[in-house]
């Protein structure tokens, strides 16, 4: 391998890690929602896998079924993280070409 080559491939990882440090910013911006029991619980999470807020309708509190609304909240949660993880992986893979890099996000 040439000079010339290495040195087209390492401004092309540096363009890589450029991109790559600007889109972990910009998912830090975009948000998904997700909703369990059809919407008694909603939670939004955004692209660092961070729970940014639940909303529990009021009608679902039921003192004597709590563990109902301990499972609407968990499958909530657990969807929302799916979808940011989906829009993540969506996101990377239009800056590595679909390639895997393991350790990223």
């Amino acid at each position: 391998m040439g000079f010339g080559n290495m040195n087209k491939m390492m401004k092309q990882v540096q363009k890589m890690q450029a991109d790559m440090a600007k889109l972990q910013q910009e998912l830090a911006e975009k948000e998904v929602e997700a909703s369990s029991g059809g919407g008694v619980v909603t939670v939004k999470v955004n692209g660092k896998q961070e729970v940014l807020a639940i909303k529990i309708n009021p009608e679902a509190v039921d003192p004597e079924d709590v563990e109902m609304l301990e499972d609407l909240i968990t499958a909530a949660v657990n969807e929302a993280l799916r979808k940011s993880q989906d829009m993540v992986a969506g996101e990377m893979s239009k800056i590595t070409g679909g390639m895997k890099i393991p350790g990223l996000f």
